[in-house]
């Protein structure tokens, strides 16, 4: 297969190259790269105000409240630290703030229930989520809904099944 040659004319000069491409001074109809313009728009200001949600995980359920303030978490009447002592679950908790730069913008108010430490800190998580969305859905759901924090986790525990331990768990087999 031969490769054909265009000649093209830009500036005055003669330019020559392969199957429409131009050389030298000649312009580029396109671009790969985004336009300078969309990334020096300034970002709108996040809307503050009040919200409530609720956020469910297994067996858990957090009822939430967060309205403008200086990042202060009230936990069934205790700081973010006393009630999640573990790390990582004050990371997963705090992770919409975090998402959406609005870490220490907003006080919390949440009373927990039912299920594990885990679970419970799904739900607070889900609950954040969803009041912040109810905030400015405009400007916080997009990269909510992209991080999956929107969507609740529907798994929870199997149903024991009659003759077995557990829902799966099957007593010791014994031949003899």
């Amino acid at each position: 297969m031969a490769e054909s040659t265009t000649t093209v004319e830009a500036e005055g000069a003669t330019v020559e190259g392969a199957a429409g491409q131009t050389e030298g001074d000649a312009t580029v109809a396109y671009s790969s790269e985004s336009a300078p313009e969309a990334a020096s728009a300034a970002p709108r200001p996040a809307a503050i105000g009040p919200a409530a949600a609720t956020g469910r995980r297994k067996e858990a359920v957090a009822r939430v409240r967060v309205f403008p303030g200086s990042g202060q978490w009230r936990i069934n009447g205790k700081t973010l630290d006393q009630y999640f002592p573990n790390k990582v679950h004050q990371q997963h908790v705090n992770e919409p703030f975090v998402l959406l730069d609005l870490d220490g913008r907003y006080d919390v108010i949440a009373n927990l229930d039912g299920g594990g430490v885990t679970g419970q800190a799904g739900a607070l998580r889900l609950g954040i989520s969803r009041a912040l969305n109810e905030v400015d859905a405009e400007a916080n759901r997009p990269p909510l809904k992209r991080a999956g924090m929107l969507t609740r986790d529907p798994r929870a525990k199997e149903r024991r099944k009659a003759g077995l331990k557990k829902a799966r768990k099957a007593p010791q087999y014994s031949k003899r």
